[in-house]
Formats: structure tokens, sequence, C-alpha cells
């Protein structure tokens, strides 16, 4: 077993402070060292348009691109080299996993991908310059694998392909436009059926009102249905899956024949948690291994988090946190059955 860690970063202030203050703690870091040193091995098969990317985030995220301005100053990088890595426009996308069961009450996610690319950053940040308050794990930085806003807007995202991209935001970009501009899950549908896609993902919405969305999009459609189990194929828009879904249905069978009506959160997170259990994956070089599982709480803002399997969650009280209690704590632990290393900690 390996054990591995997430830092809890906590921020109130501007955008661009928020990003100066990541980039000046994260200069010298593990993360950027991968980074970077991703690149002298493969080169990019995307190309960054400056003028184009900004335009883009001027027109759905403007705050965000601030943000990644800070990170560029306190990184002391290039715009461009930003953007590349950061962005989440025009970028490259790996495959992955992922599984999410919703009640009207919750939203339980794993997040199943390779540890090469995970950074280990859980991010609780209320903003003074406009957007909405959020919480949850981040993804290169910027982006949000998962997570909920200060009205209880819940969302996650479960990958279907990468193949024929066009010009677009990515999944964990497009995340963190969801949380920061949406209030609600009729917002969110709004925003997704607007926002250019760069690849094919399901993106699964929960807010206090208790009806779970699907939205499926990709660069050629977009598609919204209702449901409470997602895994990594579409059932609107076939034409998008992949040849080769037969994990995808097993684990969708798997959670459908094991959920049952008003299921506790406890009992459910347990299901989506154990190692030893059907949902939980360890095919950690396969790109499709479960690294955490989350579970968040519109009505009560409340969140729980576990790294690894068979793990009690740390709990937290956003509701609080969003009235001025700071957290305790500045990190989470787990375990992860794999000898992979972990971009933050390798």
């Amino acid at each position: 077993m390996k054990p591995i860690e997430s830092q809890i970063v906590q921020y109130r202030g501007s955008h661009y402070h928020f990003g100066f203050e990541q980039g000046k703690a994260l200069k010298d870091s593990k993360i950027i060292h991968n980074r970077l040193k991703h690149w002298k091995i493969r080169r990019p098969r995307f190309q960054i348009d400056i003028d184009e990317t900004k335009e883009q985030f001027m027109r759905f995220a403007p705050q965000i691109w601030d943000e990644l301005l800070g990170l560029r100053d306190g990184l002391e990088m290039p715009l461009e080299e930003v953007l590349r890595d950061f962005g989440g426009y025009r970028v490259e996308i790996n495959r992955s996993g992922c599984s999410i069961l919703t009640e009207q009450d919750y939203m339980i996610r794993n997040y199943d991908y390779h540890p090469q690319t995970y950074e280990g950053r859980f991010n609780l940040f209320q903003p003074n310059d406009g957007g909405y308050a959020t919480i949850g794990p981040t993804s290169r930085l910027t982006g949000r694998m998962d997570g909920m806003n200060e009205h209880g807007l819940v969302m996650a995202y479960n990958f279907t392909h990468r193949k024929t991209p066009e010009a677009g935001f990515v999944c964990y970009m497009i995340g963190r436009m969801i949380l920061e501009t949406c209030r609600n899950v009729e917002e969110a549908k709004q925003l997704l059926q607007s926002l250019p896609h760069r690849n094919a993902f399901s993106y699964i919405l929960l807010d206090p009102n208790g009806e779970t969305y699907i939205v499926e999009a990709s660069p050629r459609g977009v598609a919204i249905r209702t449901a409470n189990v997602c895994t990594n194929h579409f059932e609107k828009l076939t034409d998008e899956n992949r040849h080769y879904l037969g994990d995808s249905y097993e684990r969708e069978e798997a959670i459908n024949h094991q959920r049952y009506p008003n299921m506790s959160a406890d009992v459910a997170f347990q299901l989506m948690n154990d190692r030893g259990g059907s949902i939980f994956a360890d095919n950690y070089k396969s790109w499709s291994g479960t690294i955490h599982t989350s579970a968040y709480f519109p009505k009560e803002r409340e969140v729980w988090f576990a790294l690894g399997g068979d793990a009690e969650p740390t709990r937290f009280n956003f509701g609080d946190w969003l009235n001025g209690e700071d957290l305790n704590r500045d990190k989470m632990y787990g375990e992860v059955e794999t000898e992979l290393p972990f971009a933050h900690m390798d």
C-alpha cells in the first residue's frame, strides 16, 4: 500500500491574488517539476492561441482568467506555458474511469484515474471579486474534479471519449465554471449547452431541489437526461461512445443492483469505497484506479472526502466555513494499492 496525502487549501480574496499565492507556493514544487518534465519527454499535440483562449474565458468566466494571470506572475512562467498546463482550453485530456451514485440528498463519486495525474490539492475558495464560493479537489490547479458551491449546486463529470476533439474547454475547467457561475442545475444545464466542448464527457448535476441531471456533452452536441447512476458511456448520444464499454456497463449494473430506495449516505459511501466490492477499481496502470471517493450533501452544505479505499472520510461543514470558520487541518491522508508515482509526491 502506498501512503498518499492531499493538501487542504483555504483562501478568501480575489481570483488574481488566489492565483498569485498558489503560484508562489508551488513554484519549486513537485507538481510544477513534473509538468515541465512531461513536456521534455512529449511534445504537445495542440497549440495555444492566447487571444482565442482569453476571448473564451472573458465570455464565460472572466475571473478565472484573472486567476491564470496571477498564477503566471506567481510562478514567473510565460502565459503560454501557464495556459498549456493549467488553462483547460484546447489542451489534451487522457481517458479515465469514474462512477457516480446519487439520491435526492447526496452525490457520491469515485474518481478513477492515473496517479501521475493526481496533484493532491483540495480547495475551499471564497472570492470577493465575483463568482460563487466553492469546495472540492483540484485538477491542473485551476480546474475541479468534482465539487459543490455556496448554493448547494453539486457537480462531477465522467469520461466518455477523446476522439475527434475540437476547440473548447476540457472537463476540469468546465466543472470549475459550473460551480463558480451557476446557482442551480437549470443554470448549469444552460451553461453546458452554450460552452464549446473539447471532448465528450457526462456532467452530473444535483442541487437542493433533489433531482439529478446528467448532461451528455461533446463537441458535436449536448443531450440531457435524468438518472441516479452514471459511469463512462452516453445513453442518448450513443454515436459518441467508444467501441468497448464492458467495464462501464458492469459498474453501472453493479451499482443499480446494490442500491435501494432511501439508502443511507453511510451505506452508499461504503458501497462505492469498499476495496473488495464491485465498484471500487484498482486498475491504476490502465488509468482507471480509484484515487478518491467524495460525497456531497446540497441541503446541509456538507462534504465527505476519502483518499483510497476502505476509508473513513474526512468531513467538512462548508456552511460553517462560508460563515468564516476556518478549518483547523491542512492535510488529508490515505492509502492506495499501487507503486506508481503521484504528481505531487514523487
